[in-house]
């Protein structure tokens, strides 16, 4: 399988500079190092969307951001900056809270050609390394939005680590970025897979059923859970397939394979607006474009992935 987006770029993280102020202040002090940008999680990329900005540590643009967020090291280190206190003119707040936000905002102390895009939208045309930054970035940015203030007391709490956690003043106790996992599976009936779904997609769009994992549950329980309470069906064998950092706003994507013992589909219509089984060639018109009534799930997502192994026959 091709790695999916958002992992495999082997990117060093360094995660014992993060305690280390002198070693990562020397290491910043390389004219090789520099910042990635984000506004409200929309990295700054150029306009084509191929790749991400890099602006030497010294720019002003970075004067009004956070405190930066020490995401690794390649030639010099990569810091993270979070520009999201920025104003931009004419802003419409519904295109930001989209299923896809296709607005692009540009900075004017920044060049015409460098603007700030919604990941979802570019994570397919930026390399393995820039979207492993991207998303480390948005993830850990997104953590610290939401939870400023101590789980434990309430008082407010403190960035340390270079970025990667989080203590309290008032009571000691220390907070770490988190991630949220999901099972995301292909449940397949002979010749037949599994889809879903959800209210407020895109008109036509099918994909895998997906949930998340619940405390002292298994990766395989979790699974059959899922899909039972969605679509009615029971599933037998289940097996790993591969997983995915994902984002929005901090899941880890675990891809299985399932094997339905039933296939009478019965919809929960609290998780679900369809679901319905779809043969291989049928898919195969899905995946061509050419299919009256199913959209594929989108490039880039681990769903599309699995989805592409299947129709391949190189699930197993």
């Amino acid at each position: 399988m091709a790695e999916v987006t958002f992992g495999g770029s082997g990117l060093d993280r360094a995660a014992e500079l993060r305690g280390d102020a002198a070693a990562l202040a020397a290491l910043c002090a390389d004219p090789a190092s520099c910042a990635i940008v984000l506004w409200r999680g929309k990295p700054l990329v150029t306009r084509d969307g191929a790749a991400l900005v890099r602006l030497p540590l010294s720019h002003p643009v970075l004067d009004g951001a956070a405190p930066p967020l020490f995401l690794g090291r390649e030639a010099g280190a990569i810091l993270g900056y979070d520009l999201s206190v920025w104003q931009p003119d004419g802003v419409d707040p519904g295109a930001l809270s989209g299923f896809l936000d296709r607005s692009e905002q540009q900075h004017p102390d920044l060049p015409a050609g460098e603007v700030f895009a919604e990941l979802r939208a570019v994570m397919t045309r930026l390399s393995p390394r820039d979207a492993e930054l991207a998303a480390t970035a948005r993830a850990v940015m997104g953590w610290h939005d939401s939870h400023g203030f101590c789980a434990r007391c309430g008082a407010a709490s403190v960035v340390v680590q270079a970025g990667w956690q989080r203590d309290c003043p008032a009571c000691g106790a220390h907070h770490f970025p988190r991630t949220d996992p999901v099972v995301i599976m292909a449940v397949t009936h002979g010749n037949r897979i599994l889809l879903g779904r959800s209210p407020g997609w895109p008109d036509r769009m099918f994909s895998l059923l997906a949930g998340f994992i619940e405390p002292g549950e298994t990766i395989e329980a979790a699974v059959r859970r899922e899909t039972f309470e969605e679509a009615g069906i029971r599933v037998g064998a289940v097996r790993y397939v591969a997983s995915q950092p994902w984002p929005f706003p901090a899941s880890l994507m675990l891809g299985c394979a399932a094997e339905a013992e039933t296939d009478t589909i019965t919809v929960d219509p609290n998780e679900l607006e369809a679901a319905l089984w779809i043969s291989r060639e049928d898919l195969a018109r899905v995946f061509a474009g050419d299919h009256p009534g199913i959209a594929p799930a989108r490039m880039g997502a681990i769903a599309h992935h699995i989805l592409s192994m299947w129709l391949a026959d190189k699930l197993d």
